[in-house]
């Protein structure tokens, strides 16, 4: 145990990132529950990632814009792939985004396969750098994270098929650039499965995993999006096993 790796100049800042995260992905993977397609998320993270890599293999990587630039277009025109499968086959859409996903990986581990850094790549894509996270660096998400709940609340764009496929997109592509392909999923679903459909029940659950998943992580020298996803869970198992017995609705 290291007591030393609590350090609140890191961990604060990091701790931000993930409400920021959940501030967006609690009400969207409630959507994404009741729409019964869970794997979206995935499939949307890894198109967005896979935009970033070919970015960075066409040699791109110094200009931080373009990869952004890429990485939005990739997960918006994967969002708008997978809108026009939902409306051309509702009933196969589930089986589409799981192959969709596995697609994405694939290019993107034959576009690394040649890059000398490309395990380092896939680490970050998969698990993030939440604990490389800045104050300043919080703005983009910041302001994408205040964009999309506008759009979201304010705007109703929940209601249209369209609308909701493309907020999932940019937020998804703003999220995982900062914490990872598996926080995104674990954000996005495990609050939902507890939550009910109760935002501030959502919002609780998923701060207490990214407090105690921090934590953890600096006293144990623990990599820090796998703790937190493990912290998520741990919280969520808690609260259903401690909560009513009914109820597996997420409406």
């Amino acid at each position: 145990m290291n007591l030393g790796g609590i350090e609140p100049t890191i961990l604060a800042p990091a701790f931000a990132a993930g409400l920021l995260v959940l501030a967006s992905h609690v009400p969207l993977g409630q959507a994404v529950l009741k729409r019964g397609i869970v794997f979206l998320d995935l499939a949307i993270a890894q198109i967005a990632g896979l935009g970033v890599v070919l970015v960075h293999s066409l040699g791109g990587e110094a200009w931080p814009w373009l990869t952004q630039i890429g990485a939005v277009t990739a997960a918006l025109l994967g969002a708008l792939f997978l809108h026009l499968m939902e409306q051309r086959s509702s009933s196969r859409q589930e089986a589409i985004i799981g192959t969709t996903f596995v697609a994405a990986a694939c290019f993107a581990l034959i576009l690394m396969s040649h890059d000398p850094h490309g395990a380092e790549h896939l680490q970050d894509l998969l698990v993030g750098q939440i604990l490389w996270t800045t104050w300043v660096g919080l703005l983009p998400l910041a302001m994408v994270t205040a964009l999309v709940l506008a759009a979201w609340f304010g705007l109703n764009w929940r209601a249209s098929p369209l609308g909701f496929y493309a907020l999932f997109a940019i937020t998804i592509t703003a999220s995982v650039q900062v914490v990872g392909i598996y926080l995104v999923f674990a954000s996005l679903i495990v609050p939902a499965l507890v939550a009910r459909g109760r935002l501030v029940r959502g919002y609780l659950l998923g701060a207490a995993g990214y407090a105690l998943g921090l934590v953890a992580s600096g006293l144990f020298d623990l990599p820090s999006g796998a703790a937190i996803v493990l912290a998520l869970v741990a919280v969520a198992v808690a609260v259903a096993i401690g909560g009513p017995a009914s109820a597996e609705s997420v409406a």
